[in-house]
């Protein structure tokens, strides 16, 4: 409806309108057209008598800003609730519509200025309405996005004296589904020919499948209130927890050092598992287990889904901003698996000289061995650049050997309780490129390594 129409039919947008007497004897044309051409408010606060809880507050202040066409008395008040006449009605009217004549000329103006312009502008949005038409037909999924990471190193370590130097890398393909919006399906795809690096204590992002690509997770996450539940053919110890009690981040070098200092309570067995978290207001606790791979696919000699080697985890933890701790249990029936873990993080509110926190120690025992871990890492974020990190970790390897875990749990190092030191600066190159020179010692291995990562996601 045009503006003078809306006017017409309704008394009380004129009501608005008017800045004079309320009588036809004090009304005068000359007087309202020369007040209203003089006098005009800029701001609805001008008028003392006009306040917000009045029901036409709203609209008498956007005739005031949008158009500039409404006065009052030269007492500086409105007098919104006195009458007016026709003729004051007429004479604000054709006030108001010369106002909007005048925006009207002004846009026309601005139009023909930049015809060229918006002509230009015109070609570009449909030209991208098209793109964005033949995208949505010929798009991957509607409900799926992938997403990329690809390593790759050069480096090695000194094993046996025989220095090993090789290039090696691993990638990552990550499909991630939801049906619902608060669902999530994983997919990764991964290969990688990390085998080298074996002797070294194992690598946090190291992984050798022989140059084939396997699939690494296979797994589904959907919430029922303040739970979440997951199911997974393929998935780690680590997907299915409320929370992992650490800062230190898989830039690290190795393993041994992203365990939250617990490598017996926080293992990351992989394989088939499912689990359930509950999460309030900081507040989680995880059940799950996990059936080592290699395992989980037979029922040889008991060695189905709920078998021995099935490993069980419960995590009790509290994640606050810039802080965080947990206690974890993890145990098996196999070789009487029972490891217990304590870890926390703390990082400052700003980056600077202090660094994040992260502490962790572990002990339990298996085959009647009593075990014991412990991890301090540390980072500086924008450490001498702003995007760059530090880091550094020191440990206890832990008096764990491979051959006293269970089947298909992962441990690396010696056995010895040694320590293991290592650092690392990770340059930020771009958002999506970054390269980080590292290196580490096992003393307990005697055992030293250095790495030049450079990581690309996509």
């Amino acid at each position: 409806m045009k503006l003078f129409k809306q006017l017409l039919v309704a008394p009380a947008a004129l009501g608005l309108l008017a800045p004079v007497a309320a009588t036809a004897a004090e009304f005068n044309l000359d007087g309202v057209n020369k007040y209203a051409a003089e006098e005009q408010v800029t701001s609805i606060s001008q008028f003392s008598d006009v306040k917000p809880t009045d029901w036409a507050y709203q609209a008498l202040s956007n005739l005031i800003e949008r158009y500039g066409c409404v006065a009052g008395y030269p007492s500086g008040t409105y007098a919104g609730g006195k009458a007016m006449t026709r003729f004051e009605a007429a004479a604000l009217l054709n006030a108001c519509l010369d106002r909007v004549t005048e925006v009207t000329d002004e846009l026309k103006k601005l139009m023909a200025e930049f015809e060229k312009e918006l002509a230009i502008l015109k070609g570009r949005v449909d030209g991208l309405e098209a793109k964005v038409g033949t995208l949505e037909a010929q798009q991957f999924s509607t409900t799926t996005k992938l997403s990329g990471l690809a390593i790759m190193t050069i480096g090695g370590t000194d094993v046996d004296d025989a220095d090993e130097l090789s290039f090696n890398y691993d990638l990552r393909l990550n499909f991630l589904t939801s049906f619902t919006g608060k669902d999530l399906l994983k997919t990764t795809l991964r290969s990688g020919n990390f085998d080298t690096y074996t002797a070294a204590g194992g690598l946090e992002y190291g992984f050798d499948s022989e140059g084939s690509v396997e699939i690494s997770r296979l797994f589904y996450q959907f919430p029922v209130g303040d739970f979440k539940f997951t199911l997974g053919a393929v998935t780690r110890q680590d997907d299915m927890l409320g929370m992992f009690p650490s800062l230190y981040p898989s830039d690290s070098m190795l393993d041994i050092t992203t365990y939250a200092g617990a490598r017996g309570a926080y293992n990351l067995t992989f394989g088939s598992g499912a689990g359930v978290t509950y999460s309030k207001d900081g507040f989680n606790a995880s059940l799950l287990f996990v059936t080592p791979q290699g395992t989980a696919d037979s029922q040889a000699d008991g060695n189905g889904l709920f078998s021995d080697a099935a490993m069980y985890t419960a995590q009790i933890g509290y994640a606050a901003e810039g802080w965080g701790l947990a206690a974890a249990y993890t145990g098996s029936d196999d070789d009487d698996y029972n490891q217990y873990g304590l870890s926390a993080y703390w990082a400052p509110a700003t980056s600077g000289i202090i660094p994040s926190v992260s502490v962790g120690f572990g002990f339990g025992e298996t085959t009647g061995v009593d075990t014991s871990s412990w991890t301090v890492g540390l980072v500086w974020s924008d450490a001498f650049v702003k995007g760059n990190s530090l880091g550094f970790a020191v440990g206890a390897e832990g008096s764990l050997n491979e051959d006293d875990m269970p089947t298909g749990v992962k441990v690396d190092g010696s056995g010895d309780d040694k320590i293991v030191i290592e650092g690392y600066y990770k340059f930020q190159v771009t958002d999506n490129i970054s390269v980080t020179p590292g290196a580490f010692y096992l003393d307990g291995s005697d055992i030293f390594g250095a790495v030049v990562k450079t990581t690309f996601t996509f």
